[in-house]
């Protein structure tokens, strides 16, 4: 006998709403009573962060959302421009915490503003307006960096790099990546622990290659850090290659993203 259905459905929203998405959607399938109550706006809109409308009026995303549920998969299946298309902003899918991708452009990317090393152009499978392309460099030194504020508290994040390689890239089998609270450590002092990556996946240890990602991208991870109460300043992710100063191209940056795990 399925005695949740004999429950109030506000009871159960309620009682929902203190779990997660994941086991929202575990327990809707074990109960008709429960079902029902998984598509209350109550619970919904308990999973979404409690910022969600300031994140949203920042940006000129169409969120033609006629529930809490629909507006919650909206946020994790397709990623909105915020602050004027400098960022990206959706919701991790099992947790509902609060994802952010740093657009290129907001980058510190030595050189790119120099056409003859970098250049600036659309890109029919970014999310962004623009993106950056290597030219030619030998010195490769980009970095990005977001409030902690902005993030979800108490959350572990990993800091990855989504790029692309064109074909007959050349020079970007390694470089160093390390992840710091910018008030905190020095540059010098994250130099000194900062991990080897491969940005191609056939060189380096296997831990730190490249991977492909579901949106035709791939990614690298730069670090990991743990997001307090969002009251450590800025976080930074940098990505380094100016120890050998050999020819270096064929690289296409969509931005650095700040996912939680």
């Amino acid at each position: 006998m399925d005695y949740f259905g004999l429950m109030p459905e506000d009871c159960l929203s309620e009682i929902l709403s203190f779990t997660s998405p994941e086991d929202t959607a575990r327990l809707s399938t074990s109960s008709r009573g429960f079902n029902s109550a998984a598509q209350s706006d109550v619970v919904w809109e308990k999973f979404l962060p409690s910022d969600y409308q300031n994140i949203i009026s920042k940006s000129k995303s169409l969120l033609a959302s006629p529930s809490m549920k629909q507006l919650y998969f909206s946020l994790c299946d397709s990623p909105i421009l915020t602050d004027g298309g400098k960022m990206s902003f959706s919701l991790d899918k099992k947790t509902g915490k609060k994802c952010f991708m740093v657009s290129a452009r907001e980058l510190v990317i030595s050189w790119s503003d120099t056409p003859h090393y970098w250049a600036w152009s659309s890109h029919p499978d970014s999310r962004f307006s623009e993106v950056a392309n290597l030219r030619f460099v030998c010195w490769l030194d980009m970095r990005g960096k977001i409030e902690t504020r902005l993030l979800s508290k108490r959350t572990n994040y990993v800091v990855y790099l989504v790029f692309k390689l064109k074909s007959g890239y050349y020079g970007l089998e390694t470089a160093n990546t390390f992840v710091r609270f910018v008030d905190r450590e020095s540059d010098n002092e994250a130099e000194e622990r900062a991990s080897v990556v491969s940005l191609s996946r056939q060189e380096g240890p296997g831990e730190n290659r490249s991977k492909g990602r579901d949106d035709e991208w791939m990614e690298i991870e730069m670090g990991k850090f743990f997001n307090d109460a969002g009251e450590d300043g800025d976080v930074e992710a940098r990505l380094m290659e100016v120890r050998r100063l050999s020819a270096k191209g064929g690289l296409i940056v969509q931005g650095i993203e700040f996912r939680p795990v």
